[in-house]
């Protein structure tokens, strides 16, 4: 199959990596990138943990399939509100590259070895409450902005660590930092965690096919 495809996507670098993954895949098809802004990325003050399953991350593109501006959206899958509307689909979504979350510190410290009253940036319910429960002399911190900026925040002190998804470092060619796993039984990371997404209108049968092949690849 040989078309063009119009790939929505946030414009961060990891939003764009990820359509660089999905192109990898699709050799036979032009697929270009057109980059929205989501209230996510304009609104970097508002803590996450208020915003739960809702379409934070995704509304600015499901409007933009809904208006045809695009043929498809590109999301992290674990952005997907719980229920998308009803003139989209999900026409696929890939393997994980990696589900575990990962702790990267100043000053190379672990869980275990971080000082008392240490401050972590995290801007998840589920991961507030895995390292409050494992040590609760640690301060869980909101923390806001893209992979860079919150190594930036990490970098100029603001935090003593923070807790990110493995799946991006890897996707954004950072797995060399010195960061620590996080086994599964101090978090469990969200069920989509290092899944992507792709997101057309209900009525693109030939997108839902073409895409759906890789469902879970």
């Amino acid at each position: 199959m040989n078309f063009h495809v119009r790939a929505g996507t946030r414009p961060s670098r990891l939003a764009l990596r990820q359509v660089e993954e999905i192109k990898q895949r699709f050799k036979d098809i032009s697929l270009d990138p057109v980059t929205i802004k989501t209230k996510g990325d304009k609104d970097k003050i508002t803590p996450l943990a208020l915003k739960g399953n809702s379409n934070f991350f995704t509304y600015e593109l499901e409007q933009a399939l809904l208006n045809k501006e695009i043929d498809i959206a590109i999301h992290s899958a674990k952005d997907l509100e719980e229920d998308i509307r009803p003139e989209l689909i999900i026409a696929a979504t890939t393997k994980s590259i990696n589900e575990f979350d990962c702790l990267v510190a100043r000053g190379n410290f672990t869980l275990d070895t971080l000082p008392v009253n240490s401050k972590i940036g995290t801007s998840s319910i589920n991961r507030r409450k895995g390292i409050t429960n494992y040590r609760n002399d640690l301060i869980c911190k909101d923390i806001r902005g893209n992979i860079e900026e919150r190594l930036a925040q990490l970098g100029r002190g603001d935090f003593n660590a923070i807790v990110v998804a493995q799946a991006a470092l890897i996707r954004l060619g950072l797995e060399g930092l010195k960061l620590q796993i996080i086994p599964f039984e101090i978090i469990k990371p969200h069920p989509l965690q290092g899944r992507l997404a792709i997101q057309a209108l209900r009525e693109r049968e030939d997108l839902a096919k073409f895409f759906g092949e890789i469902d879970g690849k």
